[in-house]
């Protein structure tokens, strides 16, 4: 018996098969996107000729507007009647307003007036002397009539007086700077003189750039009542006179009863 050699089979190696690598996609990063601001539609002047095609009767609804347009005429340099006299109402229409305006700022000019009068009734009823009248005249006419200086100048002869400065005497010097006010009775308005501004207001006189000099020439009273500003536009020549007139008036009545108590 032959013993036959097995030859042992060679044992073959399973390949071993890579597993594929696991790919770890990339999450993009989320963009941010601006809003970007909304257009506000402008009116194009297409759109504003179709709307007007597509409601004729518009400026029927909105006839005010017919006042701000200029419309032309297809009859070329010949103008219309219609047009005429539209030209001619919006002529007419901002005469109108302007004179509306002028009233209404001429209506709050005599509401301040009828009250700065009111004060300066109340200011001379309240004086029982001459001295407090005085007094109460620089207090109102400084407070409510906006002035700076104040001077009364009353044209007599008063001695033993405590007020030597509210007198002058009739044949004095000092008189001759308002020789015609005093001549005229009217009141005169705009930068006094230098003579006229010592004789009023003393040692104050270059302070005054403007003034309005009041003549009194009542029976029992003759004088001069000057309120100054330093504002040389304060008191001007084309003002007035009415109501520095009306105002002498008041301060006369009162003063005249005042001196024979005096």
């Amino acid at each position: 018996m032959s013993d036959e050699l097995e030859i042992p089979a060679k044992k073959t190696r399973t390949p071993r098969v890579a597993k594929p690598k696991e790919t770890i996609e990339k999450i993009p990063k989320p963009r941010i996107v601006k809003a970007k601001p909304e257009k506000i539609n402008e009116i194009t002047a297409t759109q504003v000729a179709d709307y007007l095609q597509a409601h004729p009767d518009f400026f029927i609804e909105h006839v005010n507007l017919l006042e701000h347009l200029s419309i032309p005429h297809p009859s070329g340099v010949a103008v219309s009647l219609i047009s005429k006299q539209l030209e001619l109402f919006r002529s007419r229409s901002q005469e109108m307003e302007n004179q509306l305006t002028e009233l209404i700022e001429i209506a709050r000019d005599n509401d301040t007036s009828v009250n700065r009068m009111h004060k300066l009734n109340l200011a001379l009823f309240d004086a029982m002397t001459l001295e407090d009248a005085v007094t109460n005249l620089h207090i109102v006419l400084s407070d409510y009539f906006l002035t700076d200086f104040v001077a009364i100048r009353l044209i007599q002869n008063v001695p033993n007086s405590d007020l030597d400065g509210l007198f002058i005497s009739p044949g004095s010097n000092d008189l001759k700077p308002f020789d015609n006010e005093l001549r005229t009775g009217v009141p005169s308005c705009g930068k006094p003189t230098l003579t006229q501004a010592r004789v009023l207001f003393g040692f104050q006189a270059n302070e005054v750039k403007s003034c309005a000099i009041v003549p009194m020439l009542f029976t029992g009273l003759e004088g001069l009542l000057a309120i100054g500003s330093r504002d040389e536009n304060r008191f001007h020549a084309s003002m007035g006179h009415l109501f520095l007139t009306q105002m002498s008036e008041v301060i006369a009545t009162r003063l005249i009863t005042l001196l024979q108590t005096h």
